[in-house]
């Protein structure tokens, strides 16, 4: 595979971007190799500056649920841009898209747009503080939600823990005010409401792990969750930046019939274009600004092209796509199980919808720990067989993979021959 452009353009950004990318997963550390430089992309498929195609399950981490460059999207897209690009102003179409979220997730009964799933859950999390007159709040090991300082947290010693800073320029202060729990383990959550009782703001979950895999809730554990946050007068916030309008129609929201406080969303309403927003119960988005205390704001929110891209995408996810997709999902599953069992490998995989991790493990995942004990280095070897073979993965154990209505049963046909090669090659 020729990547003698991506290379150059790989050594050039170096020079003036840390790394060379604007976001670490992209620059490959934890593969190794030089990121394919990408030119343009269509449907299912993306193109590199040397020329290389690539069946792509990274969907730019999402929200290209119809595929690239859907032709319709792009044409609403290029109608709106020849009205301006940005008013700082009130626009109708915010109005339409707050409801076309509200329509599907009844959780969210009033919408903040903002710019980023990272606007999102940092808003979430102070409008929690702000009603609950609480300081802390709980996240699970694994999960991520942006780059926010209370996010970027790393776990302590024992099962009740502080939080300590896993970046440089996060204060302890913020640090301590973060506590740890571990996904599908209740009874972790359950310490640490009985040790802080009266300080615990809220919960913040991906009710579907999407950043260390895909791994799906074990049965009850959201609904356990939803039952401790009443118990204990916290705030149960969903981050379905990931899940929102991809698992379902309703999100995780309406899978598991459980019903947060507040959701973060973010992809898939932008359809590719950057956005963000949170909503909730209105007695608590009442609290937000202009309406109440707790202050939030972005010049760029509700963005008119953001929001038409965002429209355009959620209009043609209809109740009969999301059943293909989950016919898409089901059908790729077959295929690698087929894989794996026919020649006895040691490797299990999760989905959900249109979410699908392969973990290099013959056991059962169900939290970082798990994903922490796969076999990295031969998923590494596979990820490069694969890239070489023209299947551009997440290049991470610790990402999900998205399929969107553009993969046919003809491109997961020839992904999995591409993947048995490339696993013969791993394994033997």
């Amino acid at each position: 595979m020729d990547q003698t452009k991506s290379k150059a353009l790989f050594e050039k950004a170096c020079s003036v971007i840390p790394g060379g990318v604007n976001s670490p997963v992209r620059a490959f550390k934890s593969v190794g190799g030089t990121p394919p430089f990408i030119s343009h992309a269509k449907g299912a498929h993306i193109f590199d500056v040397d020329g290389n195609k690539y069946i792509d399950f990274v969907g730019s981490w999402g929200p290209m649920i119809l595929g690239h460059a859907h032709d319709e999207v792009l044409k609403e897209i290029a109608n709106i841009i020849q009205k301006g690009t940005s008013f700082g102003a009130p626009t109708e179409l915010e109005i339409t898209m707050a409801e076309t979220i509200t329509e599907r997730v009844p959780a969210a009964e009033v919408v903040r747009l903002v710019n980023s799933g990272t606007e999102a859950t940092m808003s979430a999390i102070r409008l929690a503080r702000g009603v609950t007159k609480r300081d802390k709040c709980i996240k699970f090991n694994g999960c991520y939600h942006g780059h926010g300082d209370s996010f970027l947290i790393a776990a302590g010693s024992g099962a009740t823990t502080l939080g300590i800073p896993n970046s440089p320029g996060v204060t302890k202060a913020t640090a301590q005010d973060t506590l740890l729990a571990d996904f599908n383990n209740i009874e972790s959550v359950k310490q640490l409401f009985e040790t802080y009782p009266q300080d615990i703001s809220s919960v913040i979950i991906e009710p579907v792990a999407g950043n260390m895999g895909c791994i799906p809730p074990q049965e009850n554990f959201l609904q356990e969750l939803r039952t401790l946050c009443s118990q204990y007068g916290a705030l149960l916030i969903f981050d379905e930046v990931m899940t929102g309008f991809r698992i379902a129609r309703g999100g995780a929201n309406e899978l598991y019939n459980v019903q947060p406080d507040l959701l973060c969303f973010g992809k898939v309403i932008g359809g590719g274009m950057p956005i963000g927003a949170y909503g909730g119960k209105k007695e608590f988005m009442d609290q937000v600004a202009p309406v109440g205390p707790v202050y939030q704001a972005g010049t760029l929110s509700g963005n008119p092209v953001a929001v038409t891209a965002g429209l355009e995408t959620l209009k043609r996810l209809t109740p009969q796509v999301y059943t293909t997709l989950e016919q898409m999902g089901s059908y790729m599953e077959s295929k690698l199980t087929q894989i794996i069992t026919k020649n006895g490998y040691p490797l299990s995989q999760t989905r959900v919808g249109s979410m699908i991790c392969l973990f290099f493990t013959e056991n059962k995942v169900n939290n970082f720990e798990d994903v922490k004990k796969c076999d990295l280095e031969k998923f590494n070897l596979f990820f490069h067989e694969m890239l070489k073979s023209g299947v551009y993965l997440a290049p991470s154990q610790f990402e999900a993979g998205f399929l969107g209505v553009c993969h046919t049963k003809e491109i997961i046909d020839e992904v999995a021959d591409k993947a048995q090669k490339a696993l013969s090659v791993v394994f033997g």
